[in-house]
């Protein structure tokens, strides 16, 4: 049967996430919990050092996944919605999330925040997601983050760096393991570091860094 097209993130995403082991596998390559966890209080750690978290804050995750990040960074915070394009990782995430009282769970399409009201979150941050996304929408869920973030609040991007020796090394083992008609319509791309900013600056937001 033939894969769906890569823009069709919610087929795609749905037909790799049936059970929560095969859904960290897709998103992640490994099931171990103990370093999902390990990876979870990372990102905590990169939000703390980069855009800030704080008591107050509602953060709302582009692309949450099974949930990784959500039962470090929920604990720290007045509210976490996690949004993503596959109802089944939510409900993974929904489990992994079990006893907190300050998670919300948005389907969204793949393309936008629409079910999210403007100025209604303090922090927006999208880690791991970019890579399997086209460019055109990385620069849709950027602008998408300027809606919905109040003023003031802060966003955070990443993905895979092309200019860098670890990411040239990720872009050719991409190149040698798939035919072109092969790929899968999940696999990573990457990205530049200007790729990212020009996204941000037509997007509107200012006080811009990158790492």
């Amino acid at each position: 049967m033939a894969s769906p097209p890569r823009a069709d993130y919610k087929q795609v995403w749905e037909s790799v996430s049936g059970d929560e082991d095969q859904a960290k596998l897709a998103v992640a390559g490994y099931t171990d919990e103990d370093r999902f966890q390990e990876m979870a209080d990372s990102t905590v750690s990169l939000l703390e050092g980069t855009v800030g978290i704080g008591p107050n804050d509602v953060i709302l995750e582009i692309g949450a996944g099974v949930g990784r990040v959500g039962p470090a960074l929920a604990p720290r915070i007045k509210r976490w919605i996690a949004t993503d394009v596959s109802e089944n990782m939510l409900e993974h995430a929904r489990r992994r999330c079990d006893g907190l009282d300050n998670v919300e769970f948005v389907p969204v399409s793949g393309w936008d925040l629409r079910p999210i009201p403007d100025s209604s979150v303090d922090v927006v941050y999208c880690t791991v997601v970019f890579m399997h996304l086209d460019e055109w929408d990385r620069y849709a869920y950027v602008k998408e983050a300027f809606r919905v973030l109040r003023p003031g609040g802060r966003v955070y991007v990443d993905n895979v760096n092309l200019l860098g020796d670890d990411g040239w090394a990720f872009f050719l083992k991409t190149a040698n393991d798939y035919k072109p008609l092969e790929r899968p319509p999940n696999v990573s791309k990457s990205s530049t570091p200007q790729e990212l900013r020009i996204y941000l600056e037509h997007a509107g937001f200012e006080n811009i860094e990158v790492r």
